[in-house]
């Protein structure tokens, strides 16, 4: 898969492939009790393997989320297509420092209208219904929750199974607005 052209920007964040390079990047951000927390399969501790092995990995249509003015990785948000092709689920986390700033929410932005130019008619994400960073993004991004899906998944660090909100965007709910 090619990057996008012209590459995913809106002059605050701006999302380019992962490259080898950044492994050091990746393995420190993954060095996080939140993304540990919320995202059980992330390895922990995160190893330089672990994160090779993530940006070589293939299924995923996945970027560095990065500040548009430095280039400095502030996080990852990828795409999980359906076999036709037409439903894509994102993922994402920030690192630490991020946090907090609406980077997240432009991220989810720029992906989402991403996955609709090349043909999804349904962009969605799971967050646990006790996420209510991720959720905020979320629904500042323009994705609508849906419902949640209850007892979907045993989380081990968590020591409980959890229920995760179920949130969508569809091509005409897309935000045309500058954001915030």
């Amino acid at each position: 898969m090619s990057p996008p052209d012209p590459p995913l920007s809106d002059g605050v964040v701006a999302l380019r492939p992962w490259e080898e390079r950044d492994v050091h990047d990746i393995a420190i951000a993954c060095c996080d009790d939140e993304i540990a927390r919320w995202l059980d399969q992330v390895p922990q501790p995160y190893t330089l393997e672990h994160a090779l092995g993530y940006i070589r990995a293939k299924g995923e249509e996945k970027y560095a989320v990065t500040d548009a003015a430095s280039g400095h990785v502030l996080g990852s948000i990828g795409l999980t297509w359906n076999e036709p092709h037409d439903v894509a689920e994102v993922g994402y986390w920030l690192r630490a420092a991020a946090r907090g700033r609406g980077f997240t929410t432009r991220a989810l932005a720029l992906v989402a209208r991403h996955a609709i130019a090349d043909g999804a008619a349904r962009v969605q994400l799971r967050a646990d219904v006790e996420n209510v960073p991720s959720r905020r993004a979320a629904e500042k991004a323009g994705f609508t929750l849906e419902g949640v899906l209850r007892s979907a998944h045993w989380n081990q660090r968590l020591g409980r199974r959890q229920d995760w909100a179920m949130y969508s965007l569809l091509p005409h709910e897309l935000v045309v607005t500058p954001l915030a």
